[in-house]
């Protein structure tokens, strides 16, 4: 009996299949019939019996060869997982499960993937069915298998490695300057050999990777180039301070093999003698001395790593200094470091931000939190998870034990608090409203308290240019006080200087008090508000100028 026609009632639904093949190693697939095209052979047939079902198989070709299944970084599998969210693949089908994917962990997120798009998932040498739940079961239990057989094999092979590297073997890797790789073993190649003593010589001379490094970009220097298995070129550039470095605290260039700390003889001839390589190691870590001696500027910015801007991006702690050597430190987004690509999503993001006002703000909250006035940063970091400088707010996630709900909304003290975990360790997102602003240069933390605990501070400068501003009006019969009539008589003043001041004296009464008083804002200066422009409105003043309540 004929099947009926495609476009009968009773005709199976059509089911697009995508065929998945994969190979761990390069090995093999030169040739003109490899494992990859067997396991697409075998996949094609299973798909063609399967015909009667309304099976087609897809032409769209997803090999991965010479990739590792413990991880998900494959191109094909990437491609493959993307076509089927985008439900252009109905069934996907392997040789084995094995194939796919040897991590139980990225078996689970593809399922996840293939259940959201409602596409199944097929293996052509093991029988099973993932809508039912023995099915599932046993699949994970040949998915635990793979997986267990994949860290065993890593184990051997790591243990190998070790145990040849102790006889002092070369077990491959990217060959050093000075040598070539042959038969598990390195030679000396005579070029490369003097130009690697010829560096160790001079930087004795220099006593400074810096200075040996300007040097050799000077002479135009290049670092050897050579090609991958996958035909690559790398190499061929001007040496790094990090790449000289590794170059002259390396011991193989005296005949030894280092492996995980522990150093063997090496089986390849040296190219440098003891007293040489010594004499280089003595002055590197003399060098090292002086620059450890200084005080570590690292550790005084405790939030590394857990501080990020409104993009998500992390925020590198940054140093300078002012007059008489004075440090000033900074956190500063990634996305804005030199070398780095400006990816902000957003323009009014803060990007940079004075270290101590933000982290006095956490740590100040966090006391609050543990209800504990000693606290010091080891022990605040360890309740400290993230800090977000969102746009209108300063974002602090934080766990807490042994306190209710009520007694943290107490604490927050006006603070909005969010609640994101359960149990006795649970974690909290204190939202401190505020708005980081930038003046005179700087970008300064201001909260929703206004400037924070800081001691009013006149500023000479804004002062000065206030009593200018008015006696120059009071000369010029110019003061709002004035009528109409003197004030068209009046002539500009002279002096460039007072001139460009006058302007302060139609700033708000409570402004021009503040400023007297040293309440203004942190970072407003006078060439800031001049450069700005000062509004007519007051209101506006007050909003430019961060003195509003």
């Amino acid at each position: 009996m004929r099947p009926p026609p495609a476009n009968h009632p009773s005709a199976p639904a059509k089911l697009r299949c995508a065929i998945y093949t994969r190979k761990s190693t390069e090995e093999g697939l030169e040739q003109a019939f490899n494992s990859l095209h067997a396991q697409r052979e075998a996949c094609e047939a299973y798909i063609l019996s399967q015909a009667g079902e309304g099976w087609i198989g897809l032409k769209t070709i997803y090999d991965d060869g010479g990739y590792s299944g413990g991880n998900a970084d494959r191109p094909a599998l990437k491609r493959l997982l993307a076509d089927v969210a985008d439900h252009k693949v109905d069934v996907v089908v392997v040789y084995k499960v094995d194939r796919l994917t040897r991590s139980l962990a990225d078996f689970v997120k593809i399922v996840e993937i293939f259940d959201a798009a409602g596409a199944s998932f097929v293996s052509i040498t093991q029988a099973f069915n993932t809508t039912s739940s023995m099915g599932r079961l046993t699949l994970n239990v040949l998915l635990s298998f793979a997986q267990f057989e994949r860290e065993v094999t890593g184990e051997r092979i790591r243990d190998k490695i070790a145990q040849s590297k102790a006889k002092g073997m070369w077990m491959g890797g990217v060959v050093p300057l000075g040598y070539a790789a042959k038969d598990r073993t390195l030679i000396v190649e005579p070029i490369g050999a003097e130009q690697v003593r010829g560096l160790f010589r001079r930087y004795l001379e220099l006593r400074s990777v810096p200075a040996l490094k300007a040097e050799l970009d000077a002479a135009g220097a290049r670092s050897r180039a050579w090609v991958t298995r996958r035909g690559l070129v790398r190499g061929g550039a001007s040496f790094s301070c990090g790449a000289l470095f590794h170059l002259l605290r390396n011991p193989l260039y005296i005949g030894r093999i280092v492996h995980k700390g522990e150093v063997h003889q090496g089986l390849h001839p040296p190219i440098l003698d003891q007293d040489l390589f010594d004499a280089v190691q003595a002055c590197l870590d003399a060098n090292g001395l002086v620059r450890n001696s200084r005080p570590t500027r690292a550790a005084k910015s405790p939030l590394t790593g857990r501080i990020f801007d409104a993009d998500g991006g992390p925020m590198s702690p940054s140093f300078g200094y002012g007059q008489q050597k004075r440090l000033y430190r900074y956190y500063v987004s990634a996305s804005v470091l030199p070398g780095r690509a400006h990816t902000a999503k957003s323009k009014t993001a803060v990007r940079r931000v004075p270290a101590p006002p933000i982290e006095a703000l956490v740590m100040d909250r966090i006391k609050r939190l543990s209800r504990s006035s000693n606290l010091d940063w080891p022990e605040a970091l360890r309740l400290i998870e993230r800090v977000e400088l969102q746009e209108a707010a300063v974002h602090i996630v934080a766990t807490t034990t042994h306190t209710s709900a009520t007694e943290i909304a107490e604490a927050a003290k006006g603070d909005q608090i969010q609640f994101e975990g359960r149990g006795r360790a649970r974690r909290v997102r204190i939202i401190v409203p505020g708005r980081p602003v930038f003046r005179g240069g700087r970008t300064w933390c201001v909260n929703a308290e206004g400037t924070g605990s800081r001691a009013p501070k006149p500023s000479p400068t804004l002062i000065r240019g206030l009593r200018q501003a008015h006696a120059a009006l009071a000369a010029l019969e110019s003061s709002p006080l004035t009528e109409r009539a003197s004030q068209a008589q009046g002539r500009a003043p002279d002096e460039f200087q007072v001139r460009r001041t006058a302007p302060l004296a139609f700033l708000a009464p409570d402004i021009q008090r503040a400023i007297l008083d040293g309440r203004q804002p942190p970072g407003l200066t006078m060439l800031g508000m001049l450069a700005d422009g000062i509004p007519l409105l007051w209101s506006e003043q007050r909003r430019v100028f961060g003195f509003e309540a």
